[in-house]
């Protein structure tokens, strides 16, 4: 552990879950094989680890958990954003361009080790970071009884959720990856893993009969399900997300871990929403149009940091303790209307818009029409949350700007649709084979 972790964990930056993630950070995010790998580490003038093992602590690990998912969710939403076609780079940042342009290198540093609120968001060392430290303490909650822990199998449950969608994050995010010091896994593969983690926290939530982590575990194993191609499963969960549910990642601008990325993106004028989302409209049944308030923008009728492209921003997340849904009753919905088409899919995409305001006009027969539909529903009711760089890698979905077309700082927009396996993990993983070999 370095002597600069150290003084961000004395400083109140990190949690206490966070400073465990910071033992790993100090070497390869993969380096540990287990929790007493973890524990293990001394370092003068740090808290003992063995404090961290006691049922002491067991709220406040989980909870500092959650803050490491909290910070690299907002990563993933915006580098997702800014890799698909819903945000623009708008900064004069050369590490960031390869996020827009779709063409990360696997030796780029940034998307592999920079932290989740660097003006450049890492997303593979945090992400990884919010799954150990998930795992870690769901490891430890099952060691512990509930005479050691009060709420011990609602604590678990939690646990449990987060670590599957921090795997969810992986899988979507990155072409492969590796769990601790495991082998390189597939996106599918990491997506099993993820569903298990949901079946278990669904167990553990429904033992402790916690109706709003019961549906959270019912909605990740909907998604993971879905992104395996399992439509069947996929809505058999979404269907027991009940109306009205969301669960939200939490944000408020106490500091800069704790900010909504999003937001970040566009109050330092690095990102506009890409011209694609701007002024979108939903039709009415008299056959005019009204404004789709559900991605509602505005322009702010100044350029970004580059001097060239015109900033407009999101109204989604106007400041930054904007809250961003991790799962809701509304994505349950477009699953079924997915899984299911036809006048079910019909229904679902108008009873969204109506409960959002909107004419609920959409009419057809046409399967082909109406998936294409979802695939928009989607991409608007859901727009920023995360989910549509791997609508668009599942359903191989045009990519905008095309591969090929040029960049506005030179070279040419790239075909990437998911990020590589970064070279500091395949450099460090013995599982792995070395880049280059």
């Amino acid at each position: 552990m370095t002597m600069t972790n150290i003084r961000r964990w004395r400083r109140g930056t990190r949690t206490v879950a966070g400073w465990l993630s910071a033992i790993v950070i100090a070497g390869p995010i993969i380096g540990c094989n287990s929790i007493s790998d973890a524990l293990n580490v001394t370092a003068p003038d740090k808290i003992d680890s063995k404090m961290l093992q006691s049922p002491a602590f067991a709220t406040l690990l989980v909870n500092s958990t959650v803050g490491d998912f909290e910070c690299g969710y907002g990563a993933f939403v915006a580098v997702g954003g800014l890799m698909s076609d819903e945000l623009l780079d708008a900064s004069i940042t050369a590490s960031r361009w390869p996020y827009d342009q779709r063409n990360v290198q696997t030796s780029d540093g940034a998307y592999s080790t920079n932290a989740c609120d660097n003006f450049t968001p890492g997303v593979y060392t945090p992400i990884s970071t919010a799954r150990f430290t998930a795992d870690t303490v769901a490891s430890l909650l099952k060691v512990w009884t509930d005479k050691d822990v009060a709420n011990r199998t609602d604590l678990l449950a939690k646990a449990l959720i987060y670590s599957g969608y921090d795997r969810i994050i992986l899988g979507e995010l990155f072409c492969s990856a590796a769990i601790n010091r495991g082998p390189e896994l597939t996106s599918v593969q990491i997506f099993a893993q993820a569903e298990d983690k949901f079946t278990q926290g669904l167990a553990a939530a429904q033992s402790a009969n916690d109706a709003q982590l019961t549906a959270l575990a019912y909605m990740g194993r909907a998604r993971a399900r879905l992104d395996q191609g399992n439509l069947t499963g996929a809505d058999a969960d979404a269907k027991q997300v009940p109306v009205g549910f969301i669960y939200n990642a939490t944000a408020d601008v106490s500091n800069g871990v704790r900010t909504n990325r999003v937001y970040s993106q566009f109050n330092s004028h690095a990102a506009s929403v890409d011209p694609q989302f701007r002024g979108l409209t939903v039709p009415t049944a008299s056959g005019g149009t009204v404004p789709d308030t559900r991605i509602a923008d505005s322009a702010m009728g100044i350029n970004g940091a580059d001097n060239h492209t015109p900033l407009v921003v999101s109204n989604k997340y106007r400041t930054g303790s904007s809250p961003i849904p991790i799962g809701s009753y509304q994505e349950a919905q477009l699953i079924i209307a997915e899984a299911e088409g036809g006048q079910v899919a019909v229904n679902i995409i108008n009873n969204l818009r109506v409960a959002a305001g909107l004419p609920g006009a959409f009419q057809s027969t046409d399967a082909t029409v109406i998936k294409n539909q979802v695939i928009a529903e989607r991409s608007r009711q859901l727009y920023l949350q995360g989910t549509r760089l791997y609508d668009i890698r599942r359903q191989n979905l045009p990519l905008n700007p095309p591969a090929g077309a040029a960049y506005l700082h030179g070279g040419t927009y790239g075909t990437e649709v998911c990020l590589p396996l970064p070279d500091v993990e395949r450099n460090s993983n013995p599982n792995i084979k070395p880049t280059g070999s």
